[in-house]
């Protein structure tokens, strides 16, 4: 990266750390780790939902439809998206400068993209041959490869998240 491009970033890093509400949440006593805290029971909301969705892909519960398995556990997922997106923001907003050059919150931030794009390739082509195997079928290979990634991914999103204290 150019210096000017770093110096920059540092910048405006500096200036997102600095903002009154980064200030605010960083001076409190309760409300920091409150956000914490949100941030922890959305991301298990998130992973729950995501591993039972992966379990059925990997062939468990064939009796229960995978179709009805999407509807149900993608509705906790967008949910609870909707408490970690935000908080999740707070938690980088309060210390900007450093989160950015942390290894483990960088490798984090990778995992998710890659947990996405393994979702929407998964939803893109798998999923077009959902009655030939939605219930009382083992799903076919692509499936079971795209949940056992999936499994892998999101762990290792909550390893990441876990590190960051530490690396």
């Amino acid at each position: 990266m150019p210096i000017m491009a770093l110096a920059d970033s540092q910048g405006i890093l500096h200036w997102i750390e600095q903002s009154a509400p980064a200030v605010f949440f960083r001076q409190s006593i309760w409300l920091y780790p409150a956000v914490e805290i949100v941030h922890i029971i959305g991301f298990a909301i998130l992973v729950g939902s995501a591993v039972l969705f992966d379990l059925r892909l990997l062939g468990m519960a064939r009796k229960l439809p995978v179709t009805e398995s999407i509807a149900h556990l993608i509705f906790w997922a967008r949910i609870s998206f909707l408490a970690v997106l935000p908080s999740g923001f707070i938690l980088f907003m309060v210390e900007a400068s450093s989160m950015a050059i942390n290894p483990a919150f960088r490798l984090k931030l990778i995992l998710i993209v890659l947990a996405g794009l393994n979702a929407a390739v998964f939803h893109r082509f798998t999923l077009k041959s959902i009655e030939e195997w939605n219930i009382d079928k083992m799903p076919p290979v692509s499936a079971r490869i795209a949940g056992v990634i999936s499994i892998l991914l999101w762990f290792s999103v909550i390893a990441c998240g876990r590190l960051i204290a530490y690396v």
